[in-house]
């Protein structure tokens, strides 16, 4: 196969949903905030990238390959009746290892990288609370990662708690008490 690519992506369909079928074998798993950042994913920039799929002629099933998760999202969530598909045909052996490949493709985040794209979305305006809901982020992950590129820019949007201060007044009057008890 060197030199040649092929491009199943640009025969990309609309399929019936109750055609579409999850295969016996993919071991990946996405937990509940990851779908829901998919779910968000999908409402905000539609379906990008078709499922991929194994079209079982004698069933008239398509068996997805890769996208499991969209599809779900797609039919069970959004109550799609139509789902975007890209057919392969290979055999069952070489769909497993696609699947595979898929997942593992996708690889992760590298903390400095993650790190430099939060401090760009706050400068863009992005408040903490955004970045959060839209990058499906806890605060806290938020936070580390602005620590990583750099205080004073990083938190130079942040809205800090009064809870310094209160404990500045609470000091000056615990001071003041004291004076009170020795006269």
């Amino acid at each position: 196969m060197m030199g040649k690519v092929d491009f199943p992506c640009l025969g990309a369909k609309l399929v019936p949903a109750e055609k579409v079928i999850a295969n016996e074998y993919n071991p990946n798993v996405v937990h509940s905030p990851e779908m829901k950042l998919l779910r968000l994913s999908i409402e905000l920039d539609g379906v990008t990238q078709p499922i991929v799929v194994y079209y079982n002629k004698n069933k008239d099933q398509y068996i997805v390959v890769d996208g499991f998760h969209r599809y779900i999202i797609l039919k069970d969530k959004l109550k799609c009746d139509k789902i975007p598909v890209t057919v392969i045909d290979k055999p069952l052996d070489e769909r497993m290892g696609s699947t595979i490949r898929h997942n593992r493709a996708r690889g992760t985040h590298q903390i400095r990288g993650m790190s430099d794209i939060v401090l760009k979305l706050s400068k863009k305006g992005w408040s903490e609370e955004e970045i959060c809901n839209k990058l499906g982020m806890e605060l806290d992950e938020v936070i580390r990662l602005k620590q990583i590129t750099g205080l004073k820019e990083a938190f130079a949007n942040h809205k800090f708690s009064r809870s310094w201060k209160e404990y500045e007044e609470r000091r000056k009057e615990s001071k003041k008490l004291k004076q009170l008890e020795l006269i």
